[in-house]
């Protein structure tokens, strides 16, 4: 299938949409206790639950709209399907909320990897939407690396010390916010290495 595109709002609302409905849903039945097949489940653990039929029509409506998901929104979506069931089945709140730091952890160890062969798997990734020099990405995959790192150590402090209020606040507003001001000031901060294509396209034939 090839790319398309679609209205940037309603690309924010397919990929945004699903976290905060959880946040929602949680915030309404976070009191509630469910019996299901002679077993009670809390709030949180039917907020989980509810959760990842709603990601999956989401991205599914996002791939048939754009033709492509990232290989981070898939891999992202595989930890949330599995630690969601692992958290209905062992009907244990724990593994949702660890799930968040594995998938920071194991960003870090990805790009990591790649850093000790002298490569910037990031730039594989991201290089089609953000054209820069490759000193320019290897200093943004060392600082994600490092920021990755913190964000799963961080998560593990949160949910281990705090109350699920607040690791549902921290997961559905902290820690995106936090990713979205350190993306934006290393892109600020990286501009030096980023690459104009304009001088490039014109450059070839019509």
């Amino acid at each position: 299938m090839a790319d398309k595109t679609i209205n940037p709002i309603l690309k924010q609302v397919l990929e945004l949409g699903p976290p905060l409905a959880f946040f929602l849903l949680y915030l309404k039945i976070k009191e509630n206790t469910y019996v299901m097949s002679g077993v009670e489940y809390s709030g949180f653990i039917v907020a989980t639950l509810v959760f990842v039929p709603i990601l999956l029509i989401a991205m599914g409506v996002l791939w048939y709209l754009t033709g492509k998901l990232s290989r981070m929104q898939i891999f992202t979506a595989f930890m949330v399907i599995f630690f969601g069931g692992l958290t209905a089945w062992m009907n244990d709140e724990r593994f949702f909320k660890m799930k968040t730091s594995i998938v920071y952890g194991c960003f870090a160890v990805i790009l990591g990897v790649g850093l000790l062969r002298g490569r910037s798997y990031l730039a594989y990734v991201m290089a089609e939407m953000l054209p820069m020099k490759d000193e320019g990405w290897m200093i943004l995959t060392k600082r994600l690396t490092v920021f990755f790192a913190a964000m799963a150590l961080a998560n593990e402090l949160v949910w281990r010390t705090m109350s699920t209020d607040a690791w549902v606040k921290i997961e559905t507003f902290g820690f995106p916010i936090l990713m979205f001001v350190f993306l934006w000031t290393q892109i600020m901060a990286l501009q030096p290495y980023l690459e104009d294509d304009s001088a490039t396209d014109t450059a070839k034939p019509d």
